[in-house]
């Protein structure tokens, strides 16, 4: 974390404009906490045009992307992939190149209950071969059906979604493991990119089934979530969506883990497990140079569009670098911070600030920011010889994990000990127990420093409390 002196550097520059992320309230601290108080129910417009305000930031950010996305058998037999089909439809309408491959596992056990599976890979017979395809080529029809409704009960019902595929996938035989022939059992050995390529760019969503084939003709089964890893990695994929039931990448005390560096997923991954194979993928993937992999929920409808466009997500992400930042604000961050703060002003939780006095002291704030997003901030004012924690504002989109609020603290903490503050202070008129829980200690309004106890205003009759650092 880069510290900063909020009592002498200042950043001078007008603003520039920001998107809000939006989903209604805020969760204050002023430094104000409304996490226990009812807001007034929002209207169902209202709630419709915070919603899409906030998902702007990421329909702008995700157009013309390519994104991988693997949809294991489990989903293809559940009646929800009807709505997972649909919202990858709108993901293509919304101008984002999809490659989608589908998997067949729990279909082809059932169909071939004696065939043998070593180290979770099916050991595949000609004669299985044919029921293989056969399985593979029922599940991509049902999903081109799909796709070929459009957008039902939307102004988009008439719009096609071209889907199409090829022979894209170029396999080899696994050959002998551990003394086993796995016969036509395959593994990746190469991607027509050129293809591949080209109907991307023909705005086609690209539908791959887990089967490969040989220069010789020879037809291959393929592990579903072998080749989506391989695909994002040889496409340069930007993303690698895989579905589950859960949605989560669970820690050993089955916590869900929203956010993981690969030596976390590492830590994370079952034993000689099916979901070993999901969770490899996303490692692979990441380590493969694809900057970010995603596992949402199959099961809960809607996760898919909420992992993709809130700053909250609906799943596990997976990335190399830290989608979340807290650092000194910038000009670029003056809408977002007047966003955050502005509804919590008019109801009179915070102290009124305007747009021209927050780029004013614009040096004298940190924003929590994620995919590059604003969603929380805080402002350090001078108290005498130490500082005041101010202003903290933090979306209610990052609510429920409680990381936010608590990543702007360390940080303001940390920016204080830099300036040579040896005391952080707060005033508070509904977050006393957030600073209590966090080290702070109550204290009477005639504690506070010189000139801050003369501004003291006994009409709000905040609670005062002071850290020591």
């Amino acid at each position: 974390m880069q510290s900063f002196d909020p009592r002498h550097r200042r950043v001078e520059s007008p603003a520039a404009r920001h998107y809000q992320m939006s989903k209604g309230g805020k969760e204050t601290a002023d430094v104000n906490d409304k996490s226990d108080q009812k807001d007034e129910e929002p209207s169902i417009s209202g709630e419709y045009a915070r919603w899409f305000r906030g998902s702007t930031p990421y329909i702008h950010t995700h157009r013309d992307k390519t994104f991988v996305v693997l949809l294991p058998g489990e989903a293809c037999g559940e009646e929800t992939l009807i709505n997972i089909v649909h919202d990858l439809a709108l993901l293509s309408v919304l101008g984002i190149r999809l490659i989608v491959v589908h998997g067949a596992r729990p279909q082809i056990a059932s169909a071939l209950p004696a065939s043998e599976v070593v180290e979770n890979r099916r050991v595949t017979s000609a004669d299985d071969m044919d029921t293989i395809i056969s399985i593979a080529g029922r599940v991509r029809s049902r999903i081109e059906a799909l796709f070929s409704m459009g957008l039902p009960n939307t102004p988009l019902h008439n719009v096609g979604v071209r889907v199409a595929g090829g022979n894209i996938v170029r396999a080899q035989p696994v050959g002998i493991k551990n003394g086993i022939d796995h016969q036509q059992t395959g593994e990746v050995r190469s991607i027509d990119k050129a293809q591949l390529d080209a109907l991307l760019d023909a705005r086609a969503i690209v539908l791959l089934s887990p089967i490969g084939y040989s220069p010789s003709g020879v037809t291959y089964n393929l592990e579903a979530s072998e080749l989506a890893a391989r695909l994002s990695v040889t496409c340069g994929a930007d993303k690698l969506i895989a579905f589950d039931e859960d949605g989560y990448v669970r820690s050993s005390g089955n916590e869900p883990l929203r956010d993981l560096t690969p030596a976390q997923l590492v830590a994370a991954l079952p034993d000689n497990d099916e979901r070993a194979l999901l969770l490899g993928a996303l490692l692979r993937a990441v380590r493969g140079g694809v900057s970010k992999a995603h596992l949402v929920s199959f099961a809960r409808d809607g996760a898919l569009l909420e992992e993709l466009f809130t700053a909250g997500g609906g799943g596990s992400q997976v990335s190399e670098s830290e989608h979340r930042v807290v650092r000194p604000a910038t000009p670029a961050d003056l809408s977002g911070i007047s966003e955050l703060v502005r509804p919590l002003a008019e109801s009179g939780s915070l102290i009124a600030r305007s747009p021209d006095q927050i780029e004013r002291d614009l040096h004298q704030y940190l924003v929590a920011v994620v995919d590059g997003v604003v969603v929380g901030c805080c402002t350090l004012l001078p108290c005498g010889d130490d500082l005041e924690l101010a202003s903290v504002a933090v979306h209610d989109s990052q609510r429920g994990d409680r990381i936010t609020g608590s990543a702007l603290l360390r940080s303001a903490e940390d920016s204080a000990r830099a300036s040579g503050a040896t005391r952080l202070w707060a005033l508070t008129t509904a977050a006393r127990d957030w600073f209590v829980d966090r080290g702070f200690k109550p204290v009477s309004a005639d504690d506070l420093p010189q000139p801050r106890k003369s501004s003291y205003d006994g009409g709000r009759n905040s609670a005062v409390l002071c850290k020591v650092l």
